[in-house]
């Protein structure tokens, strides 16, 4: 399949401490792990490796320092076809996360460290315009600062490529960013921080989705975990089942791997609903494998997935 049009992705790199255990400890408390791996991470980094291992003509724009980690994040590009536009910003460091995952059920919770990626201006955005008004699909996310993501998501509107919004982690939006997006993406729980809607069911992923349209939005797409996605505009309002891919492993990175499939279908020309289902299909994946960027599959392996029905 062809690459098809060009995919600029915003975001941050983190390098991934990742610890296993079977609950987390208490304030004051120490206890024993049951593994610990490093590996590379952050939400916007992730989402350009899904897209890249997905066959996608992919560029991540972020800052990193320099140092061992930043050495990994290029290292993670380049195994997965990704092209990047690097600030390098001595001054400070590549970004860090920590991750807890719980042994018994793959569930996390994260902290993350952006380091040098908290430095990206509209200044940094205006230095790569070109980059971002060439794009097909541009893609950004929250863990950079969100007067960065607004300047990007303005040019890329002004240039006609087709935007997408992954509010992660939930942040308080200016009213405008809403009107500058096509796609936004919020989980459950950055849904309900947007919308002060609750998000315990499709129905109440209704109601937030249409909350989300009233403020300018162009589609809202909610993944809903073991209940697949919501596809919702102004017209229809489609659920998508999640594709399994068999038992889940670890859930760290699910939605970065939708994400990054989401936008590689639709730089291919895939309509809508048909891209949301490709990019359930591509998290499906993900949750099946441990880690983050080294979980996300091939287009091989989510077209296989996807032609078993």
């Amino acid at each position: 399949m062809a690459s098809g049009k060009p995919v600029v992705i915003l975001g941050v790199f983190v390098a991934d401490t990742a610890y296993r255990a079977d609950r987390q400890p208490r304030m004051g408390e120490t206890i024993l792990g049951n593994s610990f791996k490093l590996g590379p991470g952050g939400k916007g980094s992730n989402q350009a490796v899904a897209a890249g291992k997905l066959g996608a003509d992919v560029t991540f724009l972020t800052r990193l320092g320099v140092d061992a980690f930043a050495d990994m994040a290029k290292a993670t590009w380049a195994e997965a076809s990704v092209k990047s536009a690097v600030i390098e910003t001595p001054q400070s460091y590549t970004g860090a996360a920590y991750i807890f995952i719980e042994e018994t059920t793959g569930n996390n919770a994260i902290i993350v460290s952006p380091g040098a990626a908290m430095l990206i201006s509209p200044e940094d955005i205006e230095a790569n315009a070109g980059l971002i008004g060439g794009a097909g699909v541009f893609v950004t996310q929250l863990e950079q600062p969100i007067d960065a993501a607004l300047r990007a998501l303005e040019i890329a509107r002004g240039a006609g490529v087709t935007t997408i919004l992954n509010p992660a982690p939930a942040a308080k939006l200016p009213d405008r960013i809403y009107t500058l997006c096509d796609y936004v993406t919020p989980n459950e729980t950055e849904a309900e921080e947007l919308t002060g809607i609750k998000v315990s069911s499709i129905d109440d992923a209704r109601r937030a989705a249409d909350s989300l349209l009233k403020k300018g939005v162009g589609s809202v797409i909610i993944t809903l975990g073991e209940k697949g996605a919501l596809l919702h505009t102004a017209a229809r309002s489609d659920h998508v089942p999640v594709v399994s891919a068999g038992p889940v492993v670890e859930t760290t990175g699910a939605g970065d791997a939708f994400n990054g499939g989401l936008a590689a279908a639709l730089a291919k020309g895939v309509e809508p609903l048909q891209a949301v289902r490709f990019a359930c299909a591509v998290a499906g994946i993900s949750v099946t494998r441990p880690g983050t960027a080294p979980s996300m599959p091939t287009l091989h392996e989510v077209e296989a997935l996807l032609a078993e029905g």
